[in-house]
């Protein structure tokens, strides 16, 4: 149970760094991708503003820097409102196709790229606007009747995209690595009180249930002398039947802690669980009739089941005694086995006083109890129904609890 605790300690853990990393790392790349995509556009739109070519910024006799004036094009002045170094002419490779309307190529200008020939970009005709080509991002314009687009080549932006998304996700592992070692090794150390805790208390429940069964039989020993020597009366049965509980108790908490140790082997064997299911259920007609309760069994023929033969019928005999003691008086109880593919599904149905609509999983809490003054007229400890879960758990099976109207409750174990 404790290794359960801790894996689930250390999985929440992870998934939470895991799920703030991805976030990180892809917020990051998400901006640096529309940061360079951004730049491109800028750089692309400026070409093709200008003609097909970024603006003459060739410095003076003086060697200054010539300062934009008002009689510029805009395409000038574009280049600093965008941020574009002004060493970006000589430094970007693009080459302009101008397309007739009769989807002609009219030219094509390949002077400032090299990777390229002029006969290769004639069969760069594009239908869209904008978009990506290859190692190319090219935008076009119209003008005149012709359109023009330009490539931009973009390759080392997309290589460097390329390797900052690896390095980050690279970086990101590696984080994630050492991160799950510390959690590892720290998570022992946060849970060992727990541990111990824990420890403690199975040791005090096995402990406790050895000395309370001492005493017992003495009682159980000694009412026995009293009523051969007086007979039987009231006062004994009390005695009798309040041994009878406290015993059910002890042995109910003993299987608990059992079940809970971790390695706890199962006696598996292949059995007939329609078999199981009708022996333990016909136990259960003479009660039921003597309180006088409508049982109605449906169980399906020939119904095969590797587990535990005896834990399954004590599960059994633990769901009939709970329908048993809060079913509504001359209510109704309803057992059923039935198969849907490789599951077998066991359900136990009865009517009962009001009881809250919708899920009621919180039943098989250790002595949880749902109207107390209700338990201690019908002698339960509400641990019963955690027994039954802890079969079902033991055996990789799931359980539920639920009321569709309130008056009635619905226990369903698939296996």
């Amino acid at each position: 149970m404790l290794n359960k605790l801790r894996r689930k300690f250390i999985a929440i853990a992870m998934l939470s760094v895991s799920i703030v990393l991805i976030a990180i790392v892809g917020t990051i790349n998400i901006a640096n991708y529309i940061t360079t995509n951004q730049a491109l556009d800028a750089r692309l739109s400026l070409i093709a503003d200008n003609g097909g070519t970024f603006p003459d910024m060739t410095p003076g006799d003086s060697g200054k820097k010539l300062e934009p004036k008002t009689d510029q094009p805009p395409a000038m002045n574009d280049l600093q409102k965008h941020g574009i170094s002004q060493e970006s002419p000589f430094d970007t490779r693009y080459f302009t196709v101008t397309i007739a309307s009769d989807g002609t190529v009219e030219s094509v200008d390949t002077g400032k790229i090299a990777s390229i020939s002029a006969g290769t970009a004639e069969l760069w005709k594009k239908g869209k606007k904008k978009g990506f080509f290859a190692d190319y991002k090219y935008f076009a314009t119209d003008s005149d009747g012709t359109t023009m687009y330009v490539f931009l080549n973009c390759q080392r932006e997309i290589s460097t995209i390329r390797t900052y998304v690896l390095t980050s996700v690279g970086t990101g592992a590696l984080g994630l690595v050492i991160v799950f070692v510390m959690i590892y090794f720290f998570s022992g150390k946060v849970l060992k009180p727990v541990s111990e805790s824990y420890e403690k208390q199975k040791r005090f429940i096995t402990d406790a249930s050895h000395e309370i069964k001492t005493p017992l039989t003495i009682i159980d020993a000694n009412t026995e002398v009293i009523e051969m020597m007086e007979g039987e009366n009231e006062w004994t049965q009390s005695t009798r039947k309040q041994i009878a509980r406290l015993t059910s108790l002890t042995e109910k908490l003993v299987f608990l802690s059992r079940m809970d140790e971790e390695g706890t082997k199962l006696e598996k064997v292949s059995f007939s669980l329609s078999d199981a299911v009708l022996d333990t259920a016909e136990g259960f007609r003479s009660v039921a009739k003597t309180k006088g309760k409508q049982f109605e069994i449906n169980v399906a023929e020939h119904v095969e089941y590797i587990g535990d033969e005896k834990n399954i019928r004590q599960m059994i005999s633990l769901l009939l005694d709970n329908a048993m003691k809060y079913s509504s008086e001359q209510g109704i109880i309803r057992i059923a086995l039935k198969t849907s593919g490789k599951n077998k599904i066991i359900t136990v149905w009865n009517t009962t006083d009001q009881i809250e609509k919708g899920k009621l999983d919180m039943l098989f809490e250790r002595f949880y109890r749902m109207d107390a003054s209700h338990n201690s007229r019908t002698g339960g400890f509400g641990i019963g129904l955690s027994v039954v879960y802890a079969i079902v758990k033991a055996h990789k099976g799931k359980i539920s609890a639920k009321s569709e109207d309130g008056k009635s409750i619905l226990f369903t174990v698939v296996l």
